[in-house]
């Protein structure tokens, strides 16, 4: 058992990069999202953790989000803009600690090549504002896609079917 939680977690820790990561190289390509704020704006409205999150591409703690049990009808919208990004019949149990879903809502993701820690990484964004949600890995369910979208819940809200 302890063998066990041991390699999960470090699977985890090597899936995932943490707040006190680097920023990125700034002569990466910018890309032009519908919307778009200036880091002051950005920082205005979102918290502190949503910013690092969201806006400099940080990971939260594994197992903090509110929504990683979260096992209700609805739609997963991201903090930031609120472009829906992930529907909860998509939702699934990881054990990874974050999130985790097999499918995005197709159009609303964008995706980019991550080289961080040696080893290559798709990394999501939302393709509305550019926010950073977390990566996707070919370790998913087989039986439907085979991704897991592994996703930071502080950089979604949730919307419950029916509201």
């Amino acid at each position: 058992m302890g063998k066990k939680l041991f390699l999960v977690a470090f699977l985890a820790c090597l899936g995932c990069k943490g707040i006190s990561q680097e920023k990125k190289n700034e002569s990466e390509k910018e890309v032009a999202y519908k919307v778009t704020k200036t880091d002051a704006e950005w920082k205005a409205e979102l918290t502190e953790v949503e910013y690092y999150v969201l806006r400099k591409a940080a990971t939260e703690n594994a197992f903090t989000s509110d929504l990683l049990e979260n096992k209700e009808k609805g739609t997963y919208v991201c903090a930031g803009c609120g472009t829906p990004v992930f529907r909860s019949e998509n939702k699934y149990r990881s054990g990874t600690g974050w999130p985790s879903f097999d499918r995005e809502i197709e159009g609303n993701v964008a995706y980019e090549e991550d080289n961080s820690y040696g080893v290559t990484r798709i990394e999501e964004h939302c393709a509305t504002c550019g926010g950073h949600l977390g990566h996707v890995f070919d370790d998913g369910p087989k039986k439907t896609t085979g991704k897991r979208h592994c996703i930071n819940g502080i950089a979604l809200d949730f919307i419950p079917d029916g509201k």
